[in-house]
């Protein structure tokens, strides 16, 4: 028989989840997010398990992750017989993704400012 040691959510780490969620990240997203924060490294089935996601949804949420550059994978192929397992890890620290995070928001907020500014100047 084999054991696992399944990580879950503290209360903190659910606060962290919905600022994020708060914050305009998609949920799935900001749940792995916070999962792979709390970890060395992980496979996306102990994020399914932990941050109880469909693997569907694990697998879109490590695809967006990916892509800004937030996480990276490695293949271990010496676990089981059959494909090899990716194992996640953030590919820079929290601190730094949250910056880049702080930064989308401020361009967001200048770009709406920005429109408020030329909305005004139809009414004048």
């Amino acid at each position: 028989m084999r054991t696992e040691n399944i990580q879950f959510f503290t209360d903190k780490e659910e606060e962290f989840v919905n600022q994020l969620v708060n914050s305009g990240i998609a949920k799935k997203v900001a749940m792995t997010l916070v999962f792979l924060t709390s970890t060395k490294e992980t496979t996306s089935r102990e994020i399914e398990h932990g941050a109880d996601m469909r693997q569907s949804e694990v697998s879109q949420a490590i695809k967006v992750l990916t892509a800004r550059g937030w996480i990276k994978s490695r293949e271990d192929s010496s676990a089981e017989k059959g494909r090899p397992v990716k194992i996640y890890t953030l590919a820079m620290p929290i601190s730094k993704i949250l910056g880049a995070i702080e930064k989308e928001k401020k361009e967001e907020i200048k770009k709406q400012l920005a429109l408020l500014g030329k909305m005004k100047d139809y009414i004048q």
